[in-house]
């Protein structure tokens, strides 16, 4: 699609954003009026001081002058203090305003859109872009404004002073705003390429920065390095567009400046000579402030619309995850009580990829405070199952039912709230341990924390770390093992007190000792409340109420451990065989 020179509807959308504050927003406008008035006036009065004082000897009338012009430049820089300060500190608002609404965006959408969008790029979005949406108004949109009060009211004073050779000026700005539109199509395209390049840049170095293990793990070390040159490259010579259309503008637009001065001096200096009374000393040293003060703004903002043009693309890019509507539907009226605990699955079918069902039509039941099992192998859709019950994915068809309600009838808050999951891969914030179990949840207290962790018997475990409850795991808990991490996951949901529990793949890939806390820790948060559990190792979940077996997105088999053994060459009784066998 091709890219607008400049895109109205954008632009009043991000001046939505200024509402709350328009007093500053004004108050902005006027001191870059102020600025431009006081910045022209200083070249009139140096105007009236060459001819009227200096000329004439009269140190007087020049001492008060040069006071004048003092007062002038104070309030020069005084307007230009709070014009920079506010123009700034209005940008910073709008951007804590817009990020805050990003966020909050990207926390409702559905785990299907980040199974598609890189990570890397919505923290580009969410960072890098969002800060060039600042730039609009400290270095683009304010700035530009400023620029063209100033050269309006530098124009009215030349016109006032010596019209004519005014107009010598006048005649050459076409020739600068035309070169100054082509470089700013010019830079609008290089940018946009910009752009693109470093989310892909940020996408990459994120993703290999958090598969670094694997990355070492298959001496990929010298492939990436050479992947990461390649995008690095067109990064720079995405770059090197932007260098190349400013080195050519900048040097003409400095020519016609100097081409423009010199035909003022030239022009007004050979009739001051003449004798005619074209003109005045006075003029010409004012009017090379003036011609200064009018091409530089002129040349500055082809810039500074750069700048803008830089918030404008970033601004599209951050409206377009603000306009995706891809989060799960909260239409849900009903508030979750705590649960008895009764799942019912009818006719349910779901797919990840349009027209590939990953569950094909299953029925299932599970009964208040009983404890399940759920079997197969790999993409069987064991996992899939627990996504759907806390809502993660939209079925495709049927209906989930928890104590005989749909549970697209309740709110997703409310209903989540009531399911706790403990994953295979756990994840911990660079946190303390005490924040990661209660995540911030102030009605979670320190006592409470305490008393679960040695009811489950992960507090000596605890306690036996550096600062105990307020050690820092690091990013994803780097700082305590695979187990150790597990148990921690165990508290937190324990805390939490669910009325359903679910534990995914929860005893995969951990030491003996760790299983041992592990299954103490199970058999204490499953006490008297529904569970769900997920497991590979058939050793752990043979005490379980009912053990479902599932396979390519069906339910083959459904009893006890021991009901299931009975059936000769079942899919359970194989599983258990292979594994048995396997293990001894």
């Amino acid at each position: 699609m091709k890219a607008k020179a400049f895109d109205t509807g954008l632009f009043k959308r991000i001046l939505t954003y200024t509402k709350p504050y328009k007093w500053r927003y004004y108050g902005v406008i006027i001191f870059a009026i102020s600025l431009s008035v006081f910045a022209a006036l200083r070249p009139y009065l140096l105007k009236q001081t060459v001819d009227g004082y200096i000329k004439t000897h009269d140190k007087y009338g020049l001492l008060m002058y040069i006071v004048l012009m003092g007062v002038v430049l104070l309030m020069e820089v005084f307007s230009q203090f709070y014009f920079v300060f506010w123009a700034n500190w209005l940008g910073q608002d709008i951007v804590k305003d817009i990020r805050n609404k990003l966020f909050k965006h990207i926390l409702s959408f559905r785990m299907k859109y980040f199974d598609l969008v890189p990570v890397g790029q919505l923290v580009t979005r969410s960072v890098s872009d969002i800060e060039s949406i600042a730039r609009i108004f400290s270095q683009g949109l304010f700035m530009i404004i400023s620029d063209l009060m100033k050269m309006i009211v530098v124009l009215l004073f030349m016109f006032y002073m010596n019209w004519k050779l005014t107009w010598i000026v006048v005649i050459a700005m076409p020739i600068l705003v035309y070169i100054t539109r082509i470089f700013q199509r010019k830079m609008q395209v290089a940018f946009e390429e910009v752009r693109t390049q470093i989310a892909n840049m940020n996408s990459f170095v994120q993703e290999r920065v958090t598969g670094m293990k694997i990355v070492q793990l298959f001496n990929r070390e010298k492939i990436e390095a050479e992947n990461f040159k390649e995008i690095n490259n067109k990064h720079k010579v995405a770059w090197i567009k932007t260098i190349l259309y400013n080195s050519i503008f900048f040097p003409i637009a400095d020519i016609i400046s100097s081409i423009t001065l010199g035909l003022v001096v030239v022009y007004g200096g050979f009739r001051i000579l003449n004798g005619d009374q074209f003109t005045t000393f006075g003029d010409l040293f004012s009017y090379t402030m003036f011609i200064g003060m009018l091409f530089n703004p002129l040349r500055q903002i082809a810039d500074k619309f750069n700048e803008m043009q830089l918030g404008m693309i970033a601004a599209n890019r951050v409206f377009d995850i603000i306009d995706t509507q891809d989060h799960i539907q909260d239409t849900g009226i009903l508030e979750a009580p705590i649960f008895e605990g009764i799942i019912e699955f009818k006719d349910v079918r779901f797919s990840y990829i349009p027209e590939e069902e990953v569950i094909k039509g299953i029925d299932l039941s599970v009964a208040s405070g009983q404890t399940i099992a759920i079997v197969g192998s790999t993409g069987a859709g064991k996992s899939t199952i627990i996504n759907l019950l806390n809502r993660f994915y939209e079925i495709n068809s049927g209906t989930i039912f928890i104590d005989g309600q749909n549970i697209e009838d309740y709110t997703l808050a409310s209903l989540r709230k009531q399911i706790a999951v403990v994953l295979q891969d756990v994840f911990l914030f660079a946190d303390t341990i005490y924040n990661n179990i209660t995540l911030h949840n102030e009605e979670i207290t320190r006592e409470q924390v305490l008393d679960a962790a040695k009811k489950i018997g992960v507090h000596d475990f605890i306690m036996s770390l550096p600062d105990n409850y307020d050690f820092d795991v690091k990013e994803r808990g780097v700082m305590l093992s695979s187990g150790q991490r597990q148990l921690i996951a165990f508290l937190r949901s324990y805390v939490s007190n669910p009325s359903i529990l679910i534990l995914d793949e929860a005893t995969s890939s951990i030491d003996t000792y760790s299983e041992e806390l592990i299954q103490r820790a199970t058999e204490t948060i499953t006490k008297g409340r529904t569970s769900i559990i997920i497991a590979h190792r058939l050793a752990t979940i043979v005490n379980a109420d009912k053990i479902i077996v599932m396979d390519k997105g069906l339910i083959v088999e459904e009893g006890t451990h021991h009901e299931l053994l009975q059936k000769a060459d079942g899919y359970y009784k194989n599983l258990y065989d292979s594994q048995f066998v396997a293990a001894n």
